[in-house]
């Protein structure tokens, strides 16, 4: 059982990170508190169960044309929606709170359709749920792929900043967008494409999520909640940080579920963050402020 309850934790720790690491980004580069983030992860996670259910396409596939969706669809947002904030917006704070009023109201509103279409049941699909026996735990094979997918997915994400130009400038302009002008990198540009590849981000972790766990139309708040513990937790803009964050909250709801009580998982994870800020306020891989 503690093997069991150790693979399920660091699996839906790896879930947690990898959609933290999307919202670390738009975060970071564009200053966007994006609260309809959640609301992203569920509606990739509804579109992955109408393919499975309706198409037949199975989601490691869907894959193929949910990330170019998602990564579009988010362009359109920054584009139409948060762009005009920008543009008025006098410093970086006036625009956090912009953005924090503006994408409450885009949570409504996606969340009203989903609820429109989808009702507020509770979804689930049969994928690759068979058992796999790992060092005595028995797992199902859904849960390996989806792990397996978030850990090579993650990596790659964690190399594109750190390893190509791109990244590079977005992460110049995470840390300092004025300077960034000065050395001719489009700050508007790169704004955009981090608020586009982090939503890109949160439609995977929907993707994979959907294969072992049930969700519904109101699931959003939960993982923007979840998402932005972690993101403060590991130290804000900080991607290991990120990782280290949602690994220990997956692996201490899981222990918690199996051994005390499954009611008991959110109380756990609010417990450990405020450990973390009362221990260190900046977070576990944060700088504290000068």
């Amino acid at each position: 059982m503690f093997s069991y309850a150790i693979f399920s934790g660091i699996t839906l720790g790896g879930m947690y990170a990898l959609v933290a690491m999307g919202l670390t980004l738009q975060y970071g580069v564009s200053r966007i508190m994006n609260l309809a983030y959640g609301e992203l992860v569920i509606v990739a996670s509804f579109i992955a169960f109408v393919f499975m259910t309706s198409l037949g396409v199975n989601p490691i596939a869907g894959l193929l044309i949910i990330i170019p969706a998602s990564f579009a669809l988010n362009w359109v947002i920054y584009r139409i929606l948060l762009t005009p904030l920008v543009a008025r917006a006098k410093n970086r704070g006036t625009l956090e709170v912009d953005s924090i009023l503006a994408t409450f109201g885009l949570l409504f509103i996606v969340q009203g359709v989903l609820l429109v279409w989808f009702g507020g049941n509770y979804y689930s699909y049969d994928f690759l749920n068979n058992a796999v026996d790992i060092f005595g735990a028995t797992i199902a094979a859904n849960r390996l792929v989806a792990l397996g997918f978030a850990v090579v997915i993650g990596l790659g994400f964690y190399l594109i900043l750190t390893r190509t130009r791109m990244g590079t400038a977005l992460r110049a302009v995470a840390v300092d967008p004025t300077s960034a002008r000065l050395v001719a990198i489009d700050v508007n540009f790169a704004s955009c494409f981090a608020f586009a590849l982090g939503g890109a981000m949160a439609a995977v972790g929907g993707v994979l999520v959907s294969m072992f766990l049930t969700f519904s139309t109101s699931m959003g708040v939960v993982f923007t909640m979840k998402a932005l513990i972690v993101v403060i937790m590991g130290g804000v803009g900080n991607m290991l940080g990120a990782l280290i964050a949602g690994l220990i909250l997956g692996v201490a709801e899981s222990l918690v579920a199996t051994y005390i009580d499954p009611g008991l998982t959110i109380a756990v994870t609010y417990v450990i963050f405020l450990l973390v800020l009362l221990i260190k306020p900046s977070g576990l891989f944060g700088r504290a402020a000068s």
